[in-house]
C-alpha cells in the first residue's frame, strides 16, 4: 500500500529459500509454537507481512517465525518501532482546524461575497478549503459543536445558489454543498439524530446525482451502509455497499464501501467473502495516491484500513488477526503525550481487544479494555454504544455472575440510556 513500508527482508528470505507464501505459512504452522498454539498462518497473512501492513506480529507468530527461519524476527524486517513517520504525522489533526475555518470565513472578501449572494475571484477555492477544514475537524471536535458550525456554513453557501452564477460555478457550489450535507448527516447520526441523518444523506446523494459526482454519490451509499451496520441490518449493509461501488469509481469512497461490505459480510459470518472484500479494498487503496490530509473524514488511508479490518476480524472470530490490527490502530493514533488523534477508532479498537480477552478467558483484561473505551474523550456515542453492546453480550454470556461483568454492563446501560434520551451529560 502507498502508506506502508514493505518488508523487503522477509520477502528476500523467502525468495532465497525458494518458498511460496503458502509454503512458508505451512512451515510456521508446523513449528513447535505453531502446533502448541494452533496457529493458522496462511498465504494472506504472509502477504500482509511482506506488504508492511503488520510491522510487529503477535507473540506466537514471532516465536514461530524464528523457529521456522532460524533468524530473529528483527532480522526478517520486523520491529515494534518501525512505522511510517509520514503516516503518523499526517494523521495528527491540527488543534486549530476549527479556528482556521472560522478565520477563513471571517475574511472580509469571503464574508462580503456570501452576504451579496455572489461569487467573486477566489470564493470557490476558499469555500473548498473551509469544507476541507470542517471534514478534518470531524474526528476530534464534539459533535454538537461541529453540527452547529456545519449547519451555519451550509445555510451561507446555499444562499449562493440563488446568485449570479455560471454553469461551472453552479456545479462547483452544488458539490461543495453536497460535501457539507454529507458531513452534516454523519454528525447527526453520531448524535443519535436518525431522521435528520437520513434526510441529509438523501440530499447529498441527490446533489451528487445532479452533477454526476460519483464519489459524492458513493459516500451517500456508504452512509446508508454504515447506518444499516449499526442498526443490525447486515444484508442491507452489503447491498448498499455494492451499489455504492458501482457509482464511486476509483476513489476513497470506493475503498470505504468495500470495507463496509467486508464488515457486513463479517457480521453475517461469511468469512470467505469478507476476506476477499478486505483484500480487494487493500488493492484499491494501493492504487490511490497518499492523501495529503488523511484526517479528512471522507478520505481513506492505511490507518483506516487497519481499523476496519480489526473489527471485521473480531466479528469473524479471528482473534490473532483482530488483535494485531487493533493494537496497531491504537499505536498509530496515540500521540507521545498519550492523547489520541482519532479517539473513535481507538475506542473501537479497545472494544475489539476486550472481546478478544473475554474469549480467551481473561475477564479482568476484557473489562479493563471496555472501560478504557468509555473513558476516551469522544465525539460520537452511536458507534461506541453499538460496539460496547458486542462486548457486553460476550461478557454476560460467559461471566454473567461475575461482579466485573456487571460493572461493565452497568456502564453500558448508562451509555445506552444517554444515547436514547440524547442526554450525554449522563456520562460525566
Amino acid at each position: 500500500m502507498a502508506d506502508t513500508i514493505p518488508n523487503v527482508q522477509l520477502r528476500a528470505w523467502r525468495n532465497e529459500h525458494r518458498l511460496t507464501r503458502a509454503e512458508l505459512a505451512g512451515r510456521i504452522n508446523a513449528t513447535p509454537t505453531g502446533v502448541k498454539d494452533g496457529l493458522n498462518c496462511d498465504e494472506e497473512r504472509i502477504r500482509r507481512w511482506e506488504a508492511g501492513e503488520v510491522s510487529w506480529p503477535h507473540t506466537p507468530y514471532r516465536l514461530a517465525l524464528t523457529q521456522a527461519t532460524g533468524l530473529p524476527v528483527e532480522d526478517l524486517g520486523f520491529s515494534p518501532k518501525r512505522r511510517n513517520s509520514r503516516l503518523i504525522e499526517a494523521q495528527i489533526l491540527p488543534t486549530d482546524a476549527l479556528r482556521a475555518e472560522a478565520n477563513l470565513y471571517g475574511t472580509m472578501e469571503l464574508a462580503q461575497q456570501l452576504q451579496a449572494s455572489d461569487v467573486g475571484p477566489g470564493t470557490l477555492e476558499a469555500l473548498s478549503e473551509a469544507v476541507e477544514l470542517l471534514c478534518r475537524a470531524y474526528p476530534v471536535v464534539p459533535a454538537a459543536t461541529l453540527r452547529d458550525r456545519t449547519q451555519k456554513r451550509l445555510a451561507q453557501v446555499t444562499r449562493l445558489l440563488s446568485g449570479r452564477l455560471t454553469l461551472t460555478q453552479h456545479r462547483e457550489i452544488l458539490v461543495i454543498t453536497g460535501w457539507l450535507t454529507a458531513l452534516l448527516g454523519c454528525i447527526h447520526y453520531d448524535l443519535g439524530e436518525r431522521e435528520e441523518a437520513e434526510t441529509s444523506r438523501r440530499a447529498a446523494y441527490e446533489m451528487g446525482r445532479q452533477v454526476g459526482h460519483g464519489e459524492l454519490m458513493g459516500w451517500a451509499y456508504e452512509m446508508s451502509a454504515w447506518f444499516a451496520l449499526v442498526e443490525g441490518r447486515y444484508e442491507d449493509v452489503v447491498t448498499s455497499a455494492r451499489k455504492g461501488q458501482d457509482a464511486a469509481g476509483l476513489s476513497n469512497a470506493m475503498v470505504q464501501l468495500t470495507l463496509q461490505e467486508a464488515r457486513g459480510l463479517a457480521r453475517m459470518g461469511d468469512r470467505r467473502e469478507a476476506d476477499k472484500a478486505l483484500t480487494r479494498g487493500a488493492d484499491i487503496l494501493a492504487k490511490l495516491p497518499t492523501p495529503e490530509h488523511p484526517d479528512n473524514h471522507f478520505v481513506f488511508d492505511h490507518a483506516k484500513w487497519m481499523f476496519y479490518a480489526a473489527t471485521a476480524y473480531t466479528w469473524l472470530g479471528d482473534n490473532d488477526r483482530a488483535e494485531e490490527h487493533a493494537l496497531e490502530t491504537i499505536q498509530i493514533h496515540t500521540r507521545p503525550d498519550g492523547t489520541h488523534n482519532a479517539p473513535m477508532r481507538v475506542a473501537d479498537a479497545h472494544i475489539d481487544l476486550g472481546i478478544i480477552h473475554a474469549r480467551r478467558g481473561n475477564l479482568d483484561a476484557a473489562v479493563d479494555q471496555g472501560l478504557t473505551a468509555f473513558d476516551i474523550e469522544r465525539k460520537s456515542l452511536t458507534d461506541l454504544v453499538n460496539r460496547a453492546g458486542d462486548l457486553d453480550r460476550v461478557l454476560r454470556q460467559t461471566y454473567r455472575r461475575e461482579a466485573l461483568a456487571q460493572e461493565f454492563h452497568d456502564r453500558y446501560v448508562i451509555a445506552r440510556r444517554a444515547l436514547a434520551t440524547r442526554h450525554l451529560e449522563l456520562l460525566d
